[in-house]
């Protein structure tokens, strides 16, 4: 049976989700035995030094060593679980990017109450910004002398996309409060906070269309923050960049 199904969690479509699942499940395992080896000690003292056998107190106390054996094979199996599962899958989720020229990059702007994004055009470069250049119709401030700017890509307000089975790489900010991109199926969740460009990267290895919510209250239409993230085959996302391509300016909104 797939984790996933085990623990009764959303679908997985991305590659290091796998890990996640797997790193979860053994912090289930360790404190579902915990749980029962504490109720099980918990019941053995009610019985073991219950009143009637034990009419006076015992100040030596207990003399085994039963029960520092048993905390440091908690704390072994507690180190192997960071050692050996969490910190690898955070080395490679945050530090071992892929190469950009391999991936779909794309920069997602939070605002409230909605979900911007921007791809780079043909030539697979951005187009430079500037806060001296954010106005109504440039909300992305970006500079109108770039050249490399002609070509980016703007989809409608909480529209991305990206194909199957190829690595992307998400820069992730806000234009005014602390929010919080998550994907469930692909195990992504990252805060987008304003004035900074975090990073991210996921390989979806599923076609779909998945749900993108804000996991940071952010005011009072926080529940109404949802986007769509499809995954496409390669020959569908081209086609669809390129519609896109055609109806979208880099500065706008919408």
């Amino acid at each position: 049976m797939e984790l996933t199904k085990l623990l009764g969690m959303p679908l997985l479509a991305a590659e290091h989700g796998k890990d996640m699942d797997g790193l979860i499940f053994y912090v289930h395992v360790l404190m579902a035995l915990l749980f029962a080896g504490w109720m099980a000690y918990f019941i053995y003292v009610l019985f073991r030094f219950r009143k009637s056998r034990n009419p006076q107190a015992d100040h030596a106390g207990v003399k085994s060593h039963a029960s520092s054996y048993i905390e440091g094979a908690v704390v072994i199996f507690e180190a192997v679980l960071l050692l050996g599962f969490a910190v690898p899958l955070w080395a490679k989720v945050a530090d071992k990017f892929p190469a950009e020229k391999d991936s779909t990059v794309i920069r997602v702007t939070a605002q409230q109450f909605a979900w911007n994004s921007r791809y780079p055009g043909k030539d697979g470069v951005f187009g430079k910004q500037n806060p001296k250049f954010v106005n109504a119709s440039n909300a992305f401030g970006v500079d109108p002398n770039d050249p490399a700017a002609k070509d980016d890509v703007v989809p409608p307000l909480n529209e991305m996309a990206v194909p199957v089975n190829k690595p992307v790489i998400a820069h992730i900010t806000s234009m005014d409060v602390i929010h919080s991109f998550k994907i469930y199926p692909l195990r992504v969740n990252q805060d987008a906070t304003p004035g900074l460009r975090v990073p991210i990267h996921f390989t979806p290895t599923k076609e779909g269309k998945y749900q993108i919510v804000c996991a940071q209250l952010c005011g009072n239409s926080h529940y109404f923050m949802k986007g769509y993230f499809t995954v496409y085959g390669q020959k569908e996302y081209d086609e669809w960049l390129d519609k896109k391509s055609k109806s979208s300016s880099a500065g706008s909104l919408e």
